[in-house]
């Protein structure tokens, strides 16, 4: 039998952390975006303690100011992207400058330095990622998809999506659908 989950990552990141911290009883705010304020220093040990802990679950601690500023980018994206409140019609560039304070070309060298990859195909791959959970998870159409993650129009999805995942939305529908099939099958 097969179970399908929606979840919503920075919950689940905001758990862990919270768990972890606790678990160490630290003294610490939850500032948003992976961004933690301790309010007394780490002894070394309570660092390796807490890093280990946390690579249990996919999640580093970042020491390098290039590195800190790359993973707000990302998580700026995944924001833009995943949060309808602020999956607004605006310009990435306008909306990741405003936020971090420095004009986009720095932000995109940087982005590019650091991750070999681009913030437009990070964008990108964000995108289609959202498309597939709400293929997943929902009921709405692929207009409706491309609609509300701002595509101007499904043709341009289908080929962001193609290129990314090397199959079509319709074709990744109809593989969801047959394994929902199969799995209810094998329940009755």
């Amino acid at each position: 039998m097969n179970l399908f989950f929606k979840f919503d990552f920075h919950i689940v990141c905001k758990k862990v952390l919270e768990d972890k911290l606790n678990a160490l009883n630290l003294d610490y705010e939850l500032l948003g975006f992976g961004e933690i304020e301790l309010k007394k220093k780490l002894t070394p040990k309570k660092y390796l303690a807490l890093n280990a802990s946390l690579n249990d679950y996919g999640i580093g601690i970042i020491e390098s100011q290039k590195g800190i500023l790359v993973q707000k980018i990302k998580d700026y994206i995944k924001d833009m992207v995943f949060n309808e409140k602020t999956n607004v019609n605006v310009k990435s560039s306008v909306y990741l400058s405003e936020k971090l304070g420095h004009s986009y070309s720095y932000l995109s060298s940087l982005f590019t330095e650091v991750t070999y990859s681009s913030i437009k195909n990070f964008i990108i791959i964000q995108k289609i990622e959202y498309a597939k959970q709400l293929i997943l998870n929902t009921e709405l159409n692929l207009t409706e998809i491309a609609f509300k993650l701002n595509y101007s129009s499904v043709a341009h999805l289908s080929t962001q999506f193609k290129n990314t995942t090397g199959i079509t939305p319709t074709a990744f529908q109809r593989i969801i659908f047959k394994r929902r099939e199969i799995s209810q099958q094998k329940i009755n």
